[in-house]
């Protein structure tokens, strides 16, 4: 028998228990990475309110194309407080899912493109690719998040999908 034909059979005897479950363990795993991502965005949204934060993130944020804008009428300190506040905010939408699904759904595609910057900074800083940079490994952590931040957006547009009225 082909592994095909092997995989067909084996599909076709999954029963609905085992299918039930296998959703169960999907809706597990989303709710570990949502709140795990919202951790993670709190933590780091906190740090940016510190000097040290502040100073660390400058040379990456002054070379955005995205960003490097904002230290034309904030501080050092007062830009980081807004990036800090912009991220509070991500957190708070990706934590409304068992509310409001759209409102997850929203908080996702800002989280993409939060993380999306932050992976700019690998390109628009001069250095920032070479290992030795101290952003380097810093920003790689990004990935994953950034990966988090489209698996939870693509379950919010079904939820908030499955709410609509038909």
């Amino acid at each position: 028998m082909s592994s095909h034909a092997e995989s067909q059979t084996r599909l076709s005897s999954i029963g609905l228990g085992e299918l039930a479950r296998s959703d169960a363990l999907q809706s597990a795993g989303n709710h570990v990475l949502r709140y795990a991502l919202i951790l993670v965005i709190v933590l780091f949204a906190l740090a940016k309110f510190t000097a040290a934060e502040a100073a660390d993130i400058q040379p990456l944020v002054a070379h955005s194309p995205f960003l490097g804008w904002l230290y034309s009428f904030l501080s050092v300190q007062g830009a980081s407080n807004a990036i800090g506040a912009a991220e509070l905010v991500i957190a708070a939408l990706l934590a409304a899912r068992p509310i409001s699904a759209r409102a997850a759904a929203v908080g996702s595609v800002l989280a993409v493109g939060m993380f999306a910057t932050t992976l700019s900074f690998l390109f628009s800083t001069p250095g920032a690719l070479s290992p030795m940079h101290p952003a380097h490994a810093f920003l790689l952590k990004d990935v994953v998040l950034l990966g988090a931040a489209i698996a939870l957006g693509a379950e919010a547009v079904r939820a908030a999908g499955r709410a609509q009225p038909r």
